[in-house]
């Protein structure tokens, strides 16, 4: 048994003569205590439960009673009377005698039953009764028990309390509260738990304790630990102090029970930067959390098949978050955006976010627009903001975030960044390094580029699924089984055939001129001479054939793929700023509905039908003037 005092009340209690003891101790016994925790001559708190002619039966405990005899009673007393009493005797059959008191000053000490246990080290106290405080992140009300989540700082564990089928115990607790929780630690489906005997909130300066140890360690456990990049690169670090913020928001969210939706562009880099992110939040929460089901409850990785957060995307979001803090009484989620989720066009998306207070952060190296956007997030990670840009990509990112997050998934994921970078064709000095260290775990630059168009294809067919088994597959991040490298072969394959098929047809319907910069241009109306419906997409064609361009001529190249009211818009060793040109182009044509974004060398735009042409011969204008810029050209050139 435990005692702690109870600073409100103060303490005393009478002399066997009636006299007043000063700083004597009454102690109130926690339901769960057993007579084991009583001793002859102390003072407890006591309950009258029931009235005889020759005294009173009182309750010390939930499962302890006695007798106090007539004589030993001061006066009358009714069912659900509180008084003090003194233990005078336990006799041989296992009965207690109790006396009245009336001490007039006295300090409360409280006496819990059981071990005092933190959540982390339950596992050494199974079969045990153990005592835990904490704050209750979720509350889920079953067809039997309600399961109280019980947080402290550390760990989680969920604790079952049984009123009676389907009714929720402990009505007044709720998600926040600071609590004690008794009960016996056990094994439930190979899942660790808590059999509630007693579940008490805290309130006044225990409560403000607990909730104060609990912010505490929790603070320590959310830090990110000390892990220095991969690689050497001066303009990379102050985007790593910058995920650090990132890392620190998401383990947080993960010690705390809050849920993860993490949203990322469904694309190779977009995966590169999501999956070993995903494999590393799995790995913290399953290590945290004493349910096993933890990691599939509280963490979701969605793809978005746009390069900004769609209203469509929110507004599902949106309704699974409200239907899981119903049904499973979850809090509210923390939003983690990847490859996307820096431009204007995420705002409104953003704004129905915050009208339910849930918090964001966003990983991305698309042109930001940080004053329409910053407003509205927790952190937010990109290489523009510390003049850089595209070339270092969100994959990059992602894994240096995820080595953050649990760095003990390094090993597994030290190929990824090459696989980034070469996705989203990233001219970084840094490539080379990246490259060196994927060949150290056995990856040839060959190698890469299969896995990143097995993703792409992937990506594809797999549309707003995330793919989560066979992605890790691909990738060769927490996968099961050795499907990788036959599995990549297929999928490269499947897709350079289509890819093939599709230039086959498309072609022969590309036109081109030279503009006055020099550069060539190259133009394709992807809604009447490509494929629907299969691989590649019209994105994904306008690059195919952007690429075989550049190698066929080795000049700078434009490449435009464009439908009834939308554009996509390639370039190698041509500065085109596509944001800028979008602004200038909003301006420029009212009434055309011209949005849109992307990097330096890749992008796409929209625009009511109507206007196509008007949007385009402008945009070509543009382009004519955009300066020739060496450091832009393609390694496709190169390679050969």
């Amino acid at each position: 048994m435990s005692h702690s005092p109870d600073a409100d009340e103060t303490v005393g209690a009478d002399s066997d003569d009636g006299a007043p003891n000063r700083g004597a101790v009454v102690y109130r016994l926690a339901d769960a205590c057993t007579a084991d925790a009583l001793e002859e001559g102390n003072h407890y708190h006591a309950t009258v439960n029931g009235v005889v002619e020759y005294g009173v039966f009182v309750d010390v405990s939930g499962g302890v009673s006695g007798l106090v005899h007539d004589s030993e009673l001061r006066g009358d007393h009714d069912v659900g009377d509180e008084l003090v009493v003194e233990l005078i005797e336990v006799r041989e059959n296992g009965d207690l005698a109790f006396a009245e008191r009336d001490p007039d000053d006295y300090t409360t000490e409280d006496v819990t039953a059981g071990i005092d246990a933190a959540v982390r080290d339950l596992d050494a106290h199974v079969g045990d009764l153990v005592n835990v405080e904490g704050v209750v992140v979720q509350i889920k009300q079953t067809g039997g028990p309600t399961l109280f989540h019980l947080a402290d700082g550390e760990a989680v564990v969920p604790a079952a309390a049984f009123e009676s089928a389907g009714v929720r115990a402990y009505p007044a607790v709720e998600v926040g509260d600071a609590v004690r929780v008794t009960g016996e630690a056990e094994h439930r489906q190979e899942a660790l738990q808590i059999e509630v005997d007693e579940l008490s909130r805290l309130r006044g300066e225990a409560g403000a304790e607990v909730s104060g140890a609990y912010e505490e360690r929790l603070a320590e456990a959310a830090e990110p630990p000390e892990v220095e990049p991969l690689i050497d690169w001066p303009a990379f670090e102050p985007i790593h102090e910058d995920l650090r913020e990132v890392a620190r928001h998401l383990r947080r969210a993960a010690l705390s029970n809050r849920p993860i939706r993490m949203r990322h562009h469904a694309d190779g880099d977009g995966m590169c930067a999501s999956v070993p992110l995903q494999a590393a939040l799995e790995r913290l929460i399953t290590a945290s959390h004493a349910d096993a089901e933890a990691a599939r409850h509280l963490l979701k990785r969605l793809p978005s098949k746009a390069p900004f957060y769609e209203m469509e995307d929110v507004t599902r979001d949106l309704n699974f978050a409200l239907e899981d803090r119903e049904r499973h009484g979850q809090k509210l989620p923390l939003l983690c955006m990847l490859d996307n989720g820096s431009t204007e066009e995420d705002v409104p998306a953003y704004r129905a976010m915050a009208q339910y207070d849930v918090p964001i952060v966003v990983v991305d190296h698309h042109h930001p627009d940080p004053e329409a956007v910053e407003p509205l997030l927790d952190a937010h990670v990109n290489p523009y903001l510390h003049g850089e840009d595209y070339r270092i990509t969100t994959g990059m990112m992602g894994v240096e975030l995820a080595r953050l997050v649990d760095p003990s998934i390094t090993d597994e994921i030290r190929h990824i960044p090459a696989v980034g970078g070469l996705s989203d064709r990233s001219e970084a000095d840094a490539m080379d390094d990246y490259l060196a260290l994927a060949a150290e775990e056995g990856y040839d630059e060959a190698d890469l580029r299969d896995v990143g168009e097995a993703l792409d294809y992937a990506a594809h067919w797999l549309r707003y699924n995330d793919g989560s088994g066979f992605v890790n597959d691909l990738l060769d991040v927490a996968a099961e089984g050795d499907r990788h490298e036959e599995i990549v072969a297929f999928m490269s394959e499947r897709a350079q055939r289509d890819v093939e098929r599709q230039l086959k047809d498309a072609l022969p319907h590309v036109e081109q001129e030279r503009l006055a910069n020099d550069a060539r241009l190259y133009r394709l109306d992807v809604d009447e001479h490509a494929h629907r419906f299969i691989y590649p997409a019209p994105g994904k064609t306008t690059g195919k054939v952007h690429d075989r361009k550049v190698k066929e001529t080795g000049d700078p190249v434009i490449t435009i793929g464009y439908g009834p009211d939308f554009a996509v818009l390639r370039s190698d060793g041509v500065r085109l700023d596509i944001p800028e040109m979008v602004t200038e182009l909003t301006e420029e044509l009212p009434g055309a509905g011209v949005s849109g974004g992307g990097h330096l060398v890749v992008g796409s735009i929209k625009f009511v039908p109507g206007k196509r042409a008007e949007v385009l011969d402008a945009l070509i204008e543009k382009m004519a003037d955009a300066e020739l810029d060496e450091a832009l050209r393609s390694t496709l050139v190169r390679e050969d």
